[in-house]
């Protein structure tokens, strides 16, 4: 009878640890098991227990999966009157390569789930790929090309849901320059239904032969419709969208092309003016030549100096030259403009040599040659005098005398003094008069108009008058910003810190006070002032590339 009383009571023990046992419980499941590698899971977590808090280790995850998003919820519930309650968490995972994947077993307070296999395959190629809502798609613009020609590589997102907080990869390449050139939103029908399309275009130039790899980019968007009276939104969806690796063969330099530089371009031209007529040349009066090279398909940095002018009798003084890159959707175009001050030292008929690039037509594929023809002029004048330098001691001004006859000084002396009489008579009768009248009501000066100070300083620049621009420039800065009325143009620059007040006012020193003077830049002076009228003033603490935004110039 013992023996039947503690085998009854053993059964009862175990009976209510399984039970115990059976209560507890941490269970996993996914939506589905085969994906394509650019696309999403989710795993549910159900853990249902007396022991709260805590959660699993989802480090595990990690090693094959990216956690996109992360939800929990505690939920309680009555079914035929058994209550029961379970802490449920939802994970938005991404794989992380292709080939056969597993969520790991995941552990918390004594319950292990079970392991889930998910195979993962190319991207597209999964069963349900039709039916995708949103996906990647990469397009190059070449099959081959040369080592430093330009390569545009399109990326288009397609969705037909609406997506939002839209986060992008950005595009790397080791060993390529890469620069994004355009940016455009569209629709597009594929069999029958409408996309949105968001596409953005980069332009890569591969700085050495062999394969060129274009990785593969990644997309994270959330796809629904946010709910602002919901704390967590639960109706959205975090997806991340994943490309297609792309490799393309990089071919070096042509053997058979014999250019001083390698100039891959879909065009390029060379263009000359000069800073007035080239019929009015004269002995000692400077004037600037400048000659713009722009090259379809090339940056600015690409694009060789030119010779100097070496022509007996022509004495030049070259600026700084100026690099712009233009972008679009047809990628770059970079130009460079070089600016030469040329003085001659005597009379006579002068030929200024040809220009001539060499240059490989990427559309064609072969080499092309571009010419600016030689140039000729006459100039006029007497020979000017050269100083031991080896330029002119003076270009041409008002004349000086050194001193005067003998014969005239006293009667200049008489003048002088006669001068200086009706000078005293003048002023005491002004004074008179004005001490004993009323103070003038002094009126309200109406504050200088910003627009219209921009728009006198825009018409000097293109006059190419130093003075008219540098006075233009002062009664526009204190339009533009009162408080610094009052203030020299030098107080004014070094407060501002302005990169193209920098360099306006230099040049504008070097054609006002340098000995000899230099000519102005006329095309460089209305880049600056069109620049300068569209800068912000930067905020204190706050960088120059954070104050404004670079503009493109053609």
């Amino acid at each position: 009878m013992f023996r039947v009383t503690l085998l009854l009571i053993a059964t009862m023990l175990l009976l209510l640890a399984n039970t115990a046992v059976a209560d507890s419980e941490l269970t996993a499941t996914v939506d589905r098991n085969t994906i394509g590698v650019d696309e999403t899971l989710n795993l549910r977590l159900r853990y249902s227990g007396k022991e709260s808090g805590g959660q699993p280790d989802f480090e595990l995850l990690e090693q094959d999966f990216d956690i996109l998003s992360r939800q929990q919820s505690n939920q309680y519930r009555v079914i035929n009157g058994r209550a029961e309650s379970y802490v449920e968490w939802m994970l938005t995972l991404a794989p992380k390569r292709e080939g056969r994947l597993f969520v790991p077993s995941l552990h918390l307070h004594g319950q292990v789930s079970d392991a889930i296999p998910i195979t993962v395959t190319e991207a597209g190629s999964a069963p349900d790929s039709e039916d995708r809502k949103a996906f990647l798609e990469v397009e190059l613009d070449k099959e081959q090309l040369y080592v430093q020609e330009q390569m545009l590589v399109k990326v288009r997102l397609y969705t037909v849901i609406g997506l939002h907080d839209i986060s992008t990869e950005p595009l790397q390449i080791p060993g390529a320059h890469i620069e994004k050139v355009d940016e455009q939103r569209y629709e597009r029908r594929i069999n029958g239904v409408g996309h949105a399309v968001y596409e953005l275009t980069y332009a890569i130039f591969p700085e050495s032969s062999g394969k060129l790899r274009i990785p593969a980019l990644t997309y994270v968007a959330v796809a629904g419709r946010r709910d602002p009276f919901s704390l967590f939104n639960r109706n959205t969806q975090r997806l991340r969208l994943r490309s297609e690796a792309k490799e393309i063969e990089v071919l070096p330099k042509p053997d058979s092309y014999s250019g001083e530089h390698w100039l891959p371009a879909a065009s390029l031209g060379i263009v000359q003016s000069w800073s007035q007529d080239p019929d009015s040349f004269k002995v000692g009066e400077p004037i600037t030549r400048i000659i713009t090279i722009r090259a379809e398909g090339l940056r600015a940095a690409q694009l060789p100096p030119l010779p100097k002018i070496n022509v007996d009798g022509l004495k030049t003084y070259p600026d700084q030259p100026q690099q712009d890159d233009q972008a679009g959707a047809n990628g770059i175009s970079g130009s460079r403009i070089e600016t030469t001050a040329i003085v001659a030292t005597k009379p006579g008929e002068y030929r200024l040599p040809p220009v001539t690039l060499s240059w490989w037509d990427t559309k064609s594929g072969r080499q092309r040659v571009t010419q600016l023809p030689a140039f000729r002029f006459t100039v006029s004048g007497t020979p000017a005098a050269m100083g031991s330098n080896g330029s002119p001691t003076a270009l041409p001004g008002p004349a000086r005398t050194s001193q005067l006859p003998a014969e005239n000084f006293w009667r200049t002396l008489a003048i002088a003094a006669v001068a200086s009489h009706l000078l005293w008579i003048f002023y005491f009768w002004w004074f008179r008069r004005h001490l004993a009248a009323p103070a003038p009501v002094k009126t309200r000066k109406r504050a200088p108009d910003a627009r219209s100070e921009a728009e006198r300083l825009l018409h000097a620049a293109e006059s190419g008058d130093a003075g008219r621009v540098h006075q233009a420039l002062q009664a526009w800065l204190k339009a533009r910003w009162p408080d610094l009325a009052g203030k020299s143009l030098d107080e004014i620059r070094m407060e501002l810190g302005l990169e193209e007040l920098e360099k306006l006012h230099l040049l504008l020193n070097a054609a006002l006070y340098a000995q000899p003077p230099r000519p102005l830049n006329r095309q460089q002076v209305e880049i600056l002032v069109r620049r300068l009228i569209k800068t912000e003033r930067p905020v204190h603490g706050q960088s120059r590339d954070e104050a404004s935004l670079p503009e493109l110039f053609s």
